[in-house]
Formats: structure tokens, C-alpha cells, sequence
């Protein structure tokens, strides 16, 4: 058996690369932000055809130095092309997704083809919302370049997959979407959109809220924001605008209210029937034109005028929408004076004007108050606010009906909050770190993300975890599973059916199982030493079987095709709303 250091020797190339010594090539990389990196003909020609190629044919200037010019790629993204060059190491971390793109068609015009199949792979499986916004730009540039044959597939099947839908339509005036499911569908609008086939555009958007509103509630965030991301789409707009009227916390309190659009929340704050008291309003337009801009002191008694003008400015469209004369002297002492300069002074005036002597004419505008019902909404029916980075609400939903042994998913009643315990990338991916944090916890689900293929895979746990002593757990309620994806059809329950040794719990051993079915050891990302195996316990097999190890005496026997590591795990604790009574 050979001995591998390849670790040390990734160090050794990327540190040759930092320093440049005895470097014979110059290359000049950018437009107008630009940057020369000193680098090693013999390195980057084994390692690029393209470059071979190219040193070919230049020679050496009076310094004996190899100069090329690579102005149509970015300094940011030949930086993490050069530094994969030299030590075979990068990282997408904190990078967006056109970024990700350009990187991508940077590597296949430097014949990284390795890099190029990594990447394709990971926007189809991290990135397939993205892919499918810029769906034309994205299937053009497919064709317009070599060796992007993974991204063409994934092209091709959102049209070819049904050829006929939008050729039939484009050619014959017809099409059936028939046998067509929702996700499905909602590409087909976007590709539509994309193309400009208004008809079509205005025609889907009817179905969907026809037919699919219920998976239109379950994807919410994504096709609300997407609604405003793309343009055309109005009647999908207004169909969220009118979930976000009744519900406001489902936009007010989530993650994706701080990046909403502008023209997105003046929509809402023009509803008469806005179902939020204006005070508050008002407070969660503060915030949203605070995260606007960031760099404002955090404590109001340091801001001073050029702080005030700033958020004046970003909120100049907003301010006009809020229902000043619905605000009770109370709260405008309280919420709106502290924010005084954010007013037009005669605005200021005709507040106090009217608070002072309410039946005294003003010049300013007053808007009609919002018309809130004296019935009170079921809160059960608003979304989770979800804080997961591998799960949507629609697959919280799904596991829910599990826990509940439900035959059919759950598609509006929202039973369980998620409440997120531990994230890999946040507090440590060692399952040492579960036990740690999750000690003397019951009713526990572990998410993970399986690095490479992208598939999502999880365990419920009803017993609590016990991070003091190794012992086996007998329960009937416990299941693993895993969730439908891009790149899986269905999602796959398998119960426990022989009851002993359901749960593992060896904190000692840094193991942590499910029966055989899933099983999780060491560091979950550096280790690779996770697995399922066929079991007796949990005799449905969540993943392919390709991906399933035989049965083994001992873990310790499993062949290494059959272990895994993981891109992110998340753990949630499951416990009843309290908003459904």
C-alpha cells in the first residue's frame, strides 16, 4: 500500500506560487481591474493543455520570461484558478453564483477539465434556482463553448424532457401539460419568460394559481422572490401579495425580508388590507432600509445628519406608503420622533397638527387606515420560519407528516417548529459536536447533505441523546430517510421494524447510527466514514444501490466505494407550535 502526502505537497506548490521564485511566465490577468501573477511554465503546462499549447509558441523576452495577456478573465476568478493550478485546492465559499459561472467558462477555456465537471456538477446541484432564472443566458453559452455537456443535459431537460410543450406551442399554437408536475411547470414559465412568449407567460401563471396554489404556498419564499427577480410576472406577484396581506409575518419575519426588493415591498406597503398595525410597519421598514446600508451606526445617538440623509435617500420610494395619521400619539413619541429627519418638515407639522387638534385641515396627503380584521387569522397556516440551509418548508412539512405516521404529506398546517440546534459550518462538523450540544435532548432530526452527489439524507430520533455513556436504544417511532431533490424523483421513508438496537448512541466512539441504515462517524467532512448499509431494522433502502453497502459484520469491514462524507449537516429539535390553539 502506498503512502500518500499530498496534503504537504499541496502546501509546498501554493507556497512556490506565493513567493514566485524562480518564475519564467507573466501573466497579466483583467480588463481594467488588473494583476500580474509570477508563475512556472513546467507547472501550469502538465497541468493545462491549453497552456502547453500556448508556451509552445511564444518564446522567451530578454528576461527570459514567457508574457500572456488574459484580459477576458477576472483577477478574482483566475486567482482561485491558479491557486486549484498549483495545490489542487479551492473554495466556493462565500462566492456567487455568477461568479461561480464565470469560473466556470474561465476553466473550460484553459482545458481545466476536471475543474470544469466539478463545477458544472455543483450548479446543478447547489445552484439549479439560479440556472433556471438565467435560463437563456445559461442554455446559450451551454452551446456557445465546448465541453459543457453536464449543464447542456441540464438545459435539455427542462425543454426536452418535454419537447413538445413550448415547439408545440411556438409552432402549432398548442401544447398540454398534462402528466406535468408543478416544479415542472414553474420552469416552463420561466423559460417562457425568458423567450418573451407573453401569451404563454400570462397563460401559465393562471394555471399555477388554478391549480398548483397549495405547492405555490409551499415554495413560497422562492416563488415570491423569484416573481420579482424576473420580470412579467405579475399575476404570480399579486397572488403573493395577497398570502402576504393576511399573513404578513410570512415575508415581515423571514430570512429573505432584508434583500426584498424595493418594488417588491412597495407593493405591500400599498395594500389597504395590509393585516399589520402601522407602527409596525413603520418599524420593519427601519429595519429593511437599515440593511440596505450597513455601514449606519448600530446605536441611534451616534448617527448624525449624513446618516439620516442616507437612510432618507434609500427609503425615499417607501416613506410615502406609510399611514402616518393611523400612528397613535403614543408610538409617533415613541417610534416615529427618533427618526424625525427621515420627514418632510410639513409632513412633521400636519402629524402634530392633527394629534394636537385632530378636525384642523393639513396640506399633507392622508392615506386612508388599513382595513384589519376583527377576526383573527390561524397562524397555523403561515410558514415556519425555517433556519436551515439544506431544507425548505416544503420538506419540513414532509417530515412532519412522518413524525404524525400521516399516509398523506401536510400541505398548509404547519404542526412542528424546527428549531435549529447544530450546523456543521457553523459549530463543528465532528459528531462529538452533536452529543455535545444535543445532550438530554428528545425529539431530535438530523439533516445531512452528502458531498458530491447532493443528496439530502436524515434520521428522526425520538429518545434523547446521551452524551455520558455508550448504549444501544429500543423505540418504535424512530426513521430514516431521504428527500426528494433536483436530482430524485421521490422522497424515501423507511420506518424502523425491529425495534432493539434502533438508535446507537456512542458518544465515546464518535459514532452516532440508525440501526445499520445510517450511520455517522468522526469529522463528517474531512473523514469520510459515513455509510448506510442494507439492514434488517430499517429494511428500506434510502439510498440507490449502488450506494448501499452489503451487509457487514463490523463497520470497520465496509468497502471504501460505500463510505461517504457530508457538504453540511444541520440538526433541528421538533416541538409542537404553540399558536394552535
Amino acid at each position: 500500500m502506498k503512502t500518500q502526502f499530498y496534503d504537504r505537497l499541496s502546501n509546498d506548490l501554493t507556497q512556490l506560487l506565493e513567493n514566485g521564485i524562480n518564475y519564467d511566465v507573466s501573466i497579466e490577468v483583467g480588463e481594467e481591474d488588473t494583476n500580474i501573477y509570477k508563475v512556472h511554465s513546467i507547472i501550469l503546462q502538465s497541468r493545462s493543455p491549453y497552456f502547453k499549447k500556448f508556451f509552445d509558441e511564444i518564446t522567451f523576452n530578454d528576461d527570459h520570461v514567457k508574457v500572456l495577456n488574459l484580459p477576458n478573465i477576472s483577477v478574482k476568478v483566475f486567482d482561485i484558478i491558479i491557486k486549484y493550478i498549483y495545490g489542487g485546492t479551492f473554495s466556493l465559499e462565500k462566492l456567487g453564483n455568477s461568479v461561480i459561472f464565470d469560473l466556470l467558462i474561465a476553466s473550460n477555456e484553459l482545458e481545466l477539465d476536471e475543474l470544469v465537471e466539478y463545477l458544472q456538477t455543483h450548479l446543478i446541484n447547489n445552484c439549479a434556482s439560479w440556472l433556471r432564472l438565467k435560463f437563456a443566458q445559461i442554455y446559450r453559452t451551454s452551446y456557445q463553448v465546448k465541453i459543457l455537456e453536464i449543464i447542456q443535459d441540464f438545459c435539455n431537460n427542462i425543454i426536452v424532457k418535454h419537447p413538445n410543450t413550448i415547439f408545440e406551442y411556438i409552432y402549432g399554437g398548442t401544447f398540454s401539460l398534462e402528466k406535468l408536475g408543478n416544479s415542472v411547470i414553474f420552469d416552463l414559465l420561466i423559460a417562457s419568460n425568458e423567450l418573451e412568449l407573453d401569451e404563454l407567460v400570462e397563460y401559465l401563471q393562471t394555471h399555477l394559481i388554478n391549480n398548483c396554489a397549495s405547492w405555490l404556498r409551499l415554495k413560497f419564499a422562492q416563488i415570491y422572490r423569484t416573481s420579482y427577480q424576473v420580470k412579467n410576472l405579475e399575476i404570480i406577484q399579486d397572488f403573493c401579495n395577497n398570502i402576504i396581506v393576511k399573513h404578513p409575518n410570512t415575508i415581515f419575519e423571514s430570512e429573505i425580508f432584508h434583500s426584498l426588493p424595493e418594488d417588491a415591498l412597495i407593493s405591500i406597503l400599498k395594500r389597504d388590507d395590509l393585516q399589520l398595525e402601522e407602527v409596525k410597519i413603520w418599524e420593519y421598514l427601519i429595519q429593511w432600509g437599515k440593511a440596505k446600508s450597513p455601514m449606519l451606526p448600530t446605536n441611534l445617538n451616534e448617527w448624525t445628519s449624513d446618516n439620516f440623509l442616507t437612510l432618507k435617500e434609500t427609503l425615499k420610494q417607501c416613506l410615502q406608503h406609510i399611514r402616518y395619521f393611523s400612528i397613535s400619539g403614543e408610538d409617533v413619541t415613541e417610534k416615529i420622533y427618533p427618526y424625525l429627519q427621515l420627514l418632510e418638515h410639513q409632513l412633521f407639522l400636519d402629524i402634530n397638527a392633527k394629534l394636537i387638534t385632530p378636525t384642523k385641515p393639513i396640506s399633507s396627503i392622508v392615506l386612508p387606515p388599513r382595513r384589519i380584521l376583527n377576526t383573527k387569522l390561524p397562524i397555523r397556516n403561515t410558514p415556519i420560519l425555517l433556519s436551515s440551509s439544506i431544507i425548505t418548508n416544503e420538506q419540513a412539512l414532509e417530515i412532519s407528516s412522518w413524525i404524525d405516521k400521516k399516509e398523506t404529506p401536510y400541505i398548509e398546517n404547519y404542526p412542528y417548529d424546527f428549531e435549529l440546534l447544530v450546523r456543521g459550518s457553523r459549530d463543528g462538523f465532528d459528531v462529538k459536536t452533536i452529543y455535545n450540544i444535543c445532550d438530554k435532548v428528545f425529539e431530535t432530526v438530523i439533516i445531512l447533505k452528502v458531498e458530491c452527489t447532493g443528496e439530502i439524507l436524515g434520521g428522526f430520533n425520538p429518545l434523547e441523546w446521551d452524551n455520558n455513556q455508550n448504549q444501544r436504544k429500543r423505540t418504535e417511532d424512530s426513521f430514516v430517510f431521504s428527500l426528494k431533490t433536483e436530482n430524485m424523483e421521490n422522497s424515501i421513508l423507511s420506518r424502523v421494524k425491529r425495534f432493539d438496537y434502533a438508535i446507537v448512541n456512542y458518544p465515546k466512539y464518535s459514532s452516532l447510527r440508525f440501526g445499520k441504515a445510517l450511520c455517522l462517524k468522526g469529522n463528517l467532512k474531512t473523514e469520510k466514514k459515513c455509510c448506510c448499509v442494507h439492514s434488517v431494522r430499517y429494511p428500506k433502502a434510502i439510498r440507490s444501490d449502488e450506494f448501499i453497502s452489503p451487509k457487514v459484520v463490523k463497520l470497520s469491514d465496509i468497502a471504501s466505494e460505500f463510505l461517504f462524507s457530508v457538504e453540511e449537516y444541520e440538526v433541528f429539535k421538533i416541538s409542537p407550535r404553540n399558536d394552535l390553539n
